[in-house]
């Protein structure tokens, strides 16, 4: 576990963007990563800054991703799988966005959770610039869904998500456009969308070996 941690350390961003430096920076990674109309779908508001908590449970059988499944009454994205987060209030920083949001929403206490790190910031079609914050979560936790938001939390191997063969490249109708988007299906989930992207970045950060293959001998 300890190589583990050591190589995420190494490979993630070690200090996040400042709100204005997230809304005014020229490069982010994204929707553009795989759809070459998301710049192109209409109602797309002004960017929007937000974060997203990463977490990444370290089991002593293996590390699993934590995930939600949010409430199909919601007015945007209902029923989608999503990482905890939602938009940085005004004074606070990514991490601290990212642990309240996560704390709202599933009841995750920030005291079994260990900041290590941030992945590129992701730009969404509908106008959202998100930094995910990695966290290692400490086993012991328990949660308390909020339904007034959530729907469901689950969590998925990490070996699983971090394997390239299970990234499958999808299209479909959205908006009167053609959308692309990475998809991820896992025990009757449907993980996809900016979800489905950030984990093909931390897969790219991390996981993928320079010659483009899964690096062997993780060390989880």
């Amino acid at each position: 576990m300890e190589n583990y941690r050591q190589k995420l350390q190494q490979r993630l961003d070690g200090q996040a963007p400042s709100v204005e430096d997230l809304l005014t920076r020229a490069q982010t990674r994204g929707d553009r990563d795989i759809d070459p109309h998301w710049a192109d779908l209409p109602g797309r508001t002004p960017l929007r800054a937000a974060a997203v908590l990463v977490p990444i449970i370290m089991h002593a059988h293996g590390p699993h991703l934590l995930l939600t499944r949010r409430a199909d009454h919601l007015g945007e994205h209902s029923g989608q799988v999503a990482f905890p987060g939602g938009k940085i209030d005004q004074g606070e920083t990514v991490a601290e966005a990212a642990l309240r949001e996560a704390e709202e929403e599933v009841g995750l206490d920030r005291s079994f959770v260990e900041i290590i790190g941030y992945l590129d910031p992701y730009e969404t079609g509908t106008g959202f610039r998100i930094v995910p914050a990695i966290g290692l979560v400490r086993p012991g936790f328990s949660l308390t869904i909020n339904a007034g938001e959530v729907a469901d939390a689950f969590e998925v191997p990490l070996d699983f998500l971090m394997n390239e063969a299970n990234h499958e490249r999808h299209s479909a109708e959205w908006r009167g456009r053609k959308r692309e988007f990475y998809a991820i299906p896992y025990n009757g989930h449907n993980i996809w969308g900016a979800t489905a992207g950030m984990i093909r970045i931390l897969y790219e950060r991390v996981f993928r070996a320079p010659d483009g293959q899964t690096p062997q001998g993780r060390g989880m």
